[in-house]
């Protein structure tokens, strides 16, 4: 089942298409990531497809229906973490979780499970404004969670985080999409999508470069296919990917003479550069 849909998708403010004619589907239980440097229109996508923006011209689908007229059993299965959906700082840890308990008509039993599993339940008492940044994105999480959605949007989740924070962070999305769900994840973190996306988009103003695993994205790139070898005295060495060189490789492998092995493949983020000349800022 497509649990999102995107068919030649176009948002213009003005005269400027932001978003330019873009398709992709994301599958449920998958981990799909939005990626691109700040600026690419990421933002505006997600803000399309929770129904914030209109949208110009194209077609987008949530679970089958459109995103402005979603009735309220598809919108009970959608949460949303974005930096303009702010949290109420004079209130505690626990009554930020209590008042979204409220609006999704949750059982207050579940706010400590939540807050465990985000690890923000001993600090259930503090005031949201005393929070480390890091703490405070887990909040953001952790409400977004109240619902247990079926489909969760991120905006650059991890953003200006510690990486043991990140590192959290990125093992409850594993855990919720083990869980049965969808996450839609925007970044300008290669390195992370490259961990954490079972697809993912490149996007490049406004439009898609290029699209699928992580894995085969890089490969399709690959254009030296040639390893890299340092020996245990140090030399370095490249092979090229023919018989002739495999033999050679295979000779220091017998001989316990390597002491590693880079292959030449690209990381999205060299594809990214190559395909459109920019870094990723």
């Amino acid at each position: 089942m497509n649990v999102i849909e995107v068919k030649d998708l176009v948002k213009k403010f003005g005269n400027k298409k932001v978003i330019n004619e873009i398709n992709f589907k994301v599958e449920e239980r998958k981990i799909f990531g939005f990626l691109g440097p700040s600026g690419a229109g990421k933002t505006t996508l997600i803000k399309m497809l929770i129904g914030e923006y209109s949208i110009t011209s194209g077609e987008a689908y949530l679970f089958g229906e459109v995103p402005n007229k979603l009735n309220d059993e598809i919108t009970s299965k959608i949460s949303a973490v974005m930096d303009n959906f702010g949290l109420y700082e004079r209130l505690t840890v626990y009554e930020n979780m209590e008042v979204f308990a409220n609006i999704y008509k949750v059982d207050k039993k579940e706010i400590d499970s939540i807050l465990k599993k985000v690890e923000l339940f001993d600090a259930k008492k503090t005031i949201t404004s005393k929070l480390s940044k890091g703490m405070t994105q887990r909040l953001i999480l952790a409400r977004a969670l109240i619902n247990k959605p079926k489909l969760l949007f991120l905006d650059e989740p991890t953003s200006g985080l510690d990486p043991a924070t990140s590192l959290k962070i990125h093992n409850l999305l594993f855990e919720l999409k083990e869980s049965g769900t969808t996450i839609f994840l925007t970044t300008h973190n290669m390195e992370e999508a490259t961990k954490m996306c079972d697809e993912v988009a490149l996007l490049h103003l406004g439009k898609i470069v290029e699209f699928g695993t992580p894995k085969d994205i890089c490969m399709r790139h690959n254009k030296y296919n040639v390893f890299n070898v340092i020996t245990k005295d140090n030399k370095e060495l490249t092979f090229k990917s023919n018989k002739t060189d495999s033999k050679k490789l295979a000779k220091l492998i017998e001989d316990e003479n390597v002491l590693s092995i880079h292959s030449s493949e690209p990381t999205l983020e060299t594809v990214f550069i190559e395909l459109t000349g920019k870094e990723l800022v």
